[in-house]
């Protein structure tokens, strides 16, 4: 049994790795060396060479990224690398839940210190190089730093509660550690562009004028209550342009970059706006936390049907069974069918996001959305011809085209 599971835990990573790598090719095969017809009038020429050439760049770092990230998990795996990170932290405490704080702080520190250079070089050469980029170096080492900081403060008390579950309960944990995941996503929620949004970000109420009268009064006619509009310095990190729909009941909010207000028309954003209360009003952001709550319960109750299984941590090299290693191994055997259970909830966001499209049409801001959405996709060099396959399995959004046929 612990071959078959040392055997597997080798198997899955790597053919993730190389389903990515073959999808990629097929995104390069739909590459042409003139404007595509269908993005005439939509593309100019010079913009899609360049978008071509950014995403050029940029899947050339991930095959850097995911080859280098495969290889330290294989080499983890073989050389017994979880092992000996379990053996340091027992060394620390023989307080399991302490151990498993321990071995995922490592874990986790580790991981990040490691991914650093290429996040760098995404946003200093890649991202500057075709003018996005507009963070310093003191912002981008702040945020890393921030980001610790809330792994500590979040991390340690959710993680040692779901771990204390397991040694204090067995295979039951799975339904308490099921009800504190719940409370504290649906906490996030609620708070979290008043609690975490702020650590990097600065938000400010979209000042009175016509463009809030506008918006106002696009809520008013759609019955959907608004009182929070604000603007976020995006510019502080990047050029890029976006918008985003947060919390629920007197707590929901809708957030402006700063960018796509200068970008922008006022009919545009508008019309931007009017599809995240689409969204809201479809009960699209409801049914999507349900679906997380439910997928979460699922997980964590098969997780529970082998979490005592010794062969989970032995096949890792350790001497003795232990809820963190069990918990790595699992991750890694739960991948296929995380992938297909990602698969489906593409095809249902993608469903979303036609219906949140339908519903700005339906209220008389669909050519303005349209004029949006090509902007969006030209300044942001997005690809607007991805091969079908690979929006199948990556993509939340429909691709462009389709959005704008869908609009018509």
């Amino acid at each position: 049994m612990n071959n078959t599971i040392f055997y597997l835990i080798i198997i899955f990573p790597v053919a993730g790795y190389l389903i990515e790598r073959y999808l990629e090719h097929l995104n390069f095969k739909m590459w042409s060396d003139k404007l595509p017809d269908r993005l005439k009038g939509i593309c100019p020429d010079e913009d899609y060479r360049k978008s071509q050439l950014y995403d050029k760049d940029n899947k050339r770092l991930s095959l850097w990224s995911s080859t280098f990230n495969i290889a330290i998990i294989l080499a983890m795996i073989l050389l017994g690398g979880f092992a000996f990170v379990d053996d340091i932290a027992r060394s620390i405490s023989q307080n399991m839940v302490i151990v498993a704080l321990v071995f995922f702080g490592i874990i986790g520190l580790a991981s990040d210190l490691i991914n650093i250079p290429f996040s760098w070089y995404d946003n200093f050469v890649i991202e500057k190089k075709y003018g996005f980029n507009t963070m310093t170096t003191r912002t981008f080492i702040t945020d890393h730093i921030k980001s610790w900081f809330l792994a500590l403060i979040v991390g340690i008390p959710v993680l040692g509660l779901i771990t204390w579950f397991y040694y204090k309960t067995g295979t039951l944990f799975w339904i308490y550690a099921w009800i504190l995941i719940t409370v504290f996503s649906v906490f996030m929620n609620f708070f979290y562009s008043e609690l975490i949004v702020p650590l990097f970000n600065k938000q400010t109420p979209l000042d009175e004028g016509s463009l809030r009268d506008k918006i106002e009064g696009f809520a008013l006619k759609t019955g959907f209550r608004l009182k929070n509009v604000f603007v976020i310095d995006g510019s502080r990190r990047s050029t890029k342009s976006n918008a985003y729909f947060s919390g629920f009941g007197k707590k929901k909010r809708i957030v402006l970059y700063d960018t796509l207000i200068k970008e922008m028309s006022e009919d545009e954003i508008v019309a931007v706006l009017a599809h995240e209360i689409g969204h809201y009003r479809k009960k699209h952001v409801l049914t999507g936390m349900i679906f997380s709550v439910i997928l979460t319960g699922f997980m964590l109750f098969l997780f529970s049907l082998v979490s005592d299984n010794p062969g989970l941590s032995l096949s890792l090299g350790a001497d003795e069974s232990s809820f963190h290693l069990g918990l790595i191994v699992f991750g890694i055997l739960y991948s296929p069918l995380s992938l297909a259970i990602g698969l489906v909830s593409n095809v249902i966001s993608r469903k979303h996001e036609f219906e949140a499209d339908k519903f700005v049409k339906d209220n008389s801001y669909g050519p303005a959305l349209s004029d949006a959405l090509k902007k969006l996709s030209v300044k942001n060099l997005s690809n607007m011809m991805p091969h079908p396959l690979y929006v199948f399995f990556h993509y939340s959004h429909p691709p462009l085209l389709q959005r704008l046929k869908n609009l018509e």
